[in-house]
């Protein structure tokens, strides 16, 4: 009788094997100095390595909204009527908790040691919406813009989850980075 571990031997997958899986020509993946993720003898994916970086602070925030395209669910999360509870306070801790899971749900992102993330939630009433932004602190070789993007994202999910019952149009939108310092391509600050 074969043992399960006989059956099983490990393969190997080469760039055919990831463009036919990502759906995507081999030439859109072919070595380049401008994509730092794709190695310029090879053109295959890899990490990003930071090891000669020096240390230095990094700052980004990101925004990004809910629209919730429904009065009735505009006023509930407004009164803190939702029968699942506080929406902001809750996709508020959601966002913090997508910053530090950043590495482990963007492949080749780097596990950094946040030193801090804020975010905040608000409402326009205008817009019957849920605005978000994020900002996060680190000491390290690579920036954080991957982790308030995240927290955004998270974020805005969340409040999508909890109102689901009443929004059911409700779309997550105009996710993006406003700012960013640290590093050697300094400071960037969104139009």
């Amino acid at each position: 009788m074969l043992s399960v571990a006989s059956k099983f031997t490990p393969r190997v997958f080469g760039p055919q094997t990831l463009y036919r899986w990502l759906h995507i020509s081999p030439r859109v993946l072919r070595p380049s100095p401008q994509l730092t993720h794709i190695d310029n003898t090879n053109g295959r994916l890899n990490m990003v390595n930071v090891v000669s970086k020096p240390d230095t602070v990094r700052e980004a925030t990101a925004r990004g909204q809910v629209l919730l395209q429904s009065t009735e669910a505009f006023q509930l999360v407004e009164s803190n009527s939702l029968a699942k509870g506080d929406v902001l306070t809750i996709a508020q801790i959601a966002g913090i908790q997508g910053a530090k899971q950043t590495p482990t749900l963007v492949p080749l992102c780097h596990p950094i040691g946040l030193a801090d993330v804020k975010v905040k939630l608000w409402l326009d009433r205008e817009l019957e919406a849920v605005e978000i932004e994020a900002c996060t602190v680190c000491r390290g070789p690579t920036g954080v813009e991957m982790e308030a993007l995240t927290a955004v994202t998270v974020a805005g999910l969340t409040v999508i989850d909890m109102c689901k019952s009443v929004a059911r149009g409700a779309t997550l939108s105009n996710i993006r980075v406003v700012y960013k310092a640290g590093g050697k391509s300094g400071v960037y600050r969104a139009d």
